[in-house]
């Protein structure tokens, strides 16, 4: 720290999961700080709170693959499909579509983005446990690996590719026969009788409850946090000057936007166009359910995760592009619930309202697969930290020691050129 950094203020825009992590880091590197977040930090509202809980380092496929533009029609078609898209939506998200499309053509583009992926959630499992344990909070993150379960070994073999790209950048795992795996998890539908246990993943206990924890651990160490919304910046040659707010300016030498979804508008007002897309996730969670998984655990035929959390049952997944405006189409969490109800049949039948909470919302996606971090095109004191897409959670504390190394002008940990946002230039 210098005493120039200690003078030096720095607005978060946004206290989600890399906004909260970003404004410890940025703590720590010797910035005054202020977190500018018109919600509350962990709400239902953003995308940190309703996620599938997992710290995965083997997150690495991007979700456009060879092949899928074969499944467009089905996704048009079909609005209960795993993946979703809104008839009224596609005119406008067509360009990003087909941008997503060609990201993911060859199986060769796909392992480049692993390579990059992966030099981000390595480690990420140890990184959540020191970020938690520094806000109080080091119970909420558990590593007892990750486990994808398979009704039969060919069902593991459909996603060859994926699994030989997961070891081609230094993912291990271990497979499961029949009799271990109801060894390992006794209340799962026998059904399944092939798993492949990822041992370096871990997992969040209440994402949303980590969110707040890390929020109020800044505040501590001396944040100050604003309950407004960010609307623009005031940049002079090049210099930023201030944070514009719906509630009036707050001057500032450095920003960071990581406002998820949000974030599209904030970064073209600091000179950055990038095509950032919402893919809309649901969850439902079963409150006081009597069994569940020991591990947190993906099945092959749900594409959804399953997890313990301190509030209950989570089932999490889907993928829907519908926008930030359309209302939320519950029947997809439904669907999410009736296959938790499959997978552990010892679950009740006949689970009251009262009994599943629901939610519904929005992953900030770039249609490369890869996240913007880096220096806005208007001015560098302005940090673009956003578009994690399905690793929002898993990447949020390595994406902060990024962010809080780039304020600082250190050099990064790892190579920061893949995730520029100029590359959409």
């Amino acid at each position: 720290m210098t005493a120039e950094q200690g003078s030096r203020h720095v607005v978060v825009i946004g206290a989600g999961m890399v906004g909260a992590a970003s404004a410890l880091e940025a703590l720590s590197a010797g910035f005054r700080l202020t977190i500018l977040e018109p919600g509350e930090p962990g709400g239902e509202q953003a995308a940190s709170y309703g996620n599938g809980c997992w710290l995965s380092p083997m997150s690495v496929i991007p979700p456009s693959v060879p092949g899928l533009w074969k499944k467009i029609p089905n996704f048009l078609m079909d609005p209960l499909g795993p993946l979703a898209i809104r008839w009224s939506y596609f005119p406008r998200v067509a360009p990003w579509l087909l941008r997503y499309l060609l990201a993911g053509w060859t199986e060769a583009k796909v392992e480049r983005t692993a390579r990059v992926l992966r030099s981000l959630l390595v480690d990420a499992p140890a990184l959540h446990k020191a970020l938690a344990e520094r806000a109080g909070v080091g119970h909420l993150i558990e590593r007892r690996g990750l486990i994808y379960t398979y009704e039969n070994r060919a069902q593991f073999e459909s996603e060859a590719m994926a699994w030989r790209i997961r070891r081609k950048v230094g993912i291990e795992w271990v497979e499961l026969n029949a009799d271990e795996m109801r060894q390992r998890e006794p209340e799962l539908d026998r059904r399944y009788t092939f798993g492949a246990l990822v041992e370096e993943g871990g997992h969040c206990r209440d994402p949303g409850a980590y969110v707040a924890a890390l929020v109020a651990q800044a505040r501590a160490e001396g944040a100050d946090l604003r309950r407004a919304r960010a609307t623009g910046f005031r940049i002079e040659g090049g210099k930023l000057k201030a944070v514009l707010t719906e509630q009036g300016e707050i001057a500032c030498d450095k920003a960071v936007i990581s406002a998820g979804a949000y974030s599209r508008k904030l970064a073209a007002a600091a000179g950055s166009n990038v095509p950032l897309e919402t893919e809309r996730g649901y969850h439902a969670m079963v409150l006081d359910a009597p069994v569940g998984p020991r591990t947190p655990m993906m099945p092959f035929d749900g594409k959804m995760s399953i997890t313990w959390t301190d509030r209950g049952l989570r089932c999490a997944g889907q993928v829907e592009i519908a926008g930030l405006e359309a209302a939320p189409n519950w029947k997809r969490a439904e669907i999410l619930r009736d296959h938790l109800l499959r997978s552990f049949p010892n679950l009740p039948r006949d689970l009251p309202p009262e009994r599943v909470k629901v939610w519904m919302g929005h992953r900030p996606s770039m249609p490369d697969g890869l996240p913007c971090i880096g220096p806005a095109a208007g001015s560098s004191d302005v940090l673009l930290a956003f578009g994690h897409g399905h690793v929002g959670l898993v990447a949020g504390a390595r994406t902060a020691r990024i962010v809080a190394a780039l304020l600082a002008g250190r050099a990064p940990e790892i190579a920061v050129e893949p995730f520029r946002p100029a590359r959409f230039a």
